[in-house]
C-alpha cells in the first residue's frame, strides 16, 4: 500500500519517542519549522515501557512554553498510533499540515543575517 502525505513533512526516526528531548523540539522551531508533531506507539503498548508517556509530557511542556512566549502552543502535538495504522498516519500528517498552514509561518524563523566584516 502506497500512502501519500504532504511533501513538506520531514520524518525523523527515533528508536522510541521517549528519546525525543525538549532540546530537539525547541531546535526544530529555532531552525524554522512551522510545526512539530511526534507520533508514538499507543499508550500502554510502549516497547520501552513509558517512552511515549515521557514524550507526551515533553510535548505538553513545549506547548506551555510556546504559549508563555507568545507563540501558538498548537504548533506542537503528540499522536499515538500502532505500527499498522499507516492510513491514519497519513491522515494525521494532512491534518497537522492544514492546521499549521492556518496558523501561518513560524514567528521565530530566522531572518537573513547580514555578513559580518572583521577588520
Amino acid at each position: 500500500m502506497r500512502l501519500t502525505y504532504p511533501t513538506n513533512i520531514k520524518i525523523v526516526r527515533v528508536p522510541c519517542t521517549g528519546k525525543v528531548d525538549v532540546m530537539y523540539l525547541l531546535r526544530c522551531f529555532q531552525e524554522g519549522a512551522d510545526g512539530v508533531y511526534c507520533v508514538g506507539c499507543m499508550e500502554g503498548n510502549c516497547h520501552y515501557n513509558q517512552g511515549n508517556l515521557r514524550c507526551r509530557e515533553r510535548v505538553e511542556y513545549i506547548h506551555d512554553l510556546l504559549e508563555e512566549i507568545g507563540i501558538e502552543g498548537d504548533r506542537v502535538r503528540m499522536y499515538n498510533l500502532s505500527s499498522g495504522e499507516g492510513p491514519t498516519f497519513a491522515k494525521y500528517a494532512q491534518e497537522m499540515t492544514e492546521h499549521i498552514m492556518s496558523l501561518g509561518p513560524n514567528p521565530l524563523k530566522a531572518k537573513p543575517r547580514k555578513a559580518a566584516a572583521l577588520a
